[in-house]
């Protein structure tokens, strides 16, 4: 039997509305539409929104179902670095009930060579080894760079054989956009994955000014709207199979499914929220909220 995960938002998208309204009245909004729980990514980790984290917990019954991390502090975003915040990380994830952290990008550095990217995987795997300790599991969350191959293995397989203790945070868009099926995905990383973001991937239709480029005589300009054709969307607006993807993801042990989407192309984060979450109740999943 499948355990049953909840669903939750992918806080990435809400970190203008933390910026304006504060972390509580951000999750308050994030409440009200039907999500209760939250990972939270790109939000610095001050005193302030800590304490506002942890009254969403006891005021709005709010899940912080996982915090961010990098190994070393990333130039020109917010976040906590393992290599120098170690135990203040610890402390903030007890003090939220927060037993899942999460690498959200392979650094660039790992991504020059074979021998940069066994380096940062075994360097995660000392961090996952020493959170262990505390309770606290570390998660890798993928792009789609991670479906390159060196001698045919894909990173993401470089990644997992070097890292042992250290588990998958699957994102079925960017598997998609690897050219792998999210659900053979999840199949193949079951038992190894806590985490599963869940965003649609839509081809979308070319947009009017493209036609223009081609009569004004720009080829190039037209091609590259030609590609960029390729969009994030909202869940069960795109072309991803949910229904499977879903239960593949519980059966492959998730506990969170967490809904987000990198561009909104016009439309406001909560109107975005709203529509995945309407999609996904309507495809019977209301009870994962």
């Amino acid at each position: 039997m499948a355990n049953t995960a909840t669903v939750g938002v992918q806080a990435m998208m809400l970190k203008d509305s933390f910026a304006d309204l504060g972390a509580f009245e951000t999750l308050r909004k994030v409440s009200a539409i039907g999500y209760n729980a939250v990972e939270i990514s790109q939000i610095p980790m001050t005193a302030d929104n800590v304490a506002e984290l942890d009254r969403s917990r006891s005021e709005l019954g709010m899940d912080i179902a996982a915090l961010s991390v990098a190994m070393e502090t990333p130039k020109g975003r917010p976040g906590d670095s393992l290599a120098e915040h170690f135990d203040k990380i610890v402390d903030d994830a007890k003090r939220l009930d927060s037993k899942l952290l999460r690498i959200g990008m392979l650094p660039f550095p790992a991504m020059t060579s074979i021998g940069a990217l066994i380096d940062f995987a075994k360097e995660a795997n000392g961090y996952a080894e020493r959170l262990q300790e505390h309770g606290i599991g570390l998660y890798y969350h993928n792009h789609h760079i991670e479906f390159a191959k060196f001698d045919g293995k894909y990173l993401l397989d470089i990644i997992a054989e070097n890292s042992p203790a250290m588990g998958m945070e699957i994102d079925v868009h960017w598997v998609q956009r690897g050219g792998l099926d999210p659900v053979r995905t999840l199949e193949k990383y079951a038992g190894r994955t806590a985490m599963v973001h869940l965003k649609d991937y839509r081809i979308g239709a070319l947009p009017e000014n493209a036609f223009g480029l081609l009569e004004s005589g720009d080829l190039p300009g037209f091609m590259q709207e030609f590609r960029n054709v390729v969009q994030f969307a909202e869940v069960g607006e795109g072309n991803l199979d949910f229904p499977s993807i879903i239960p593949a993801a519980q059966a492959a042990g998730a506990e969170y499914l967490l809904v987000e989407q990198d561009e909104l192309y016009g439309r406001t984060v909560w109107d975005a929220l709203q529509t995945s979450h309407d999609n996904l109740v309507a495809m019977g999943h209301s009870h994962l909220f």
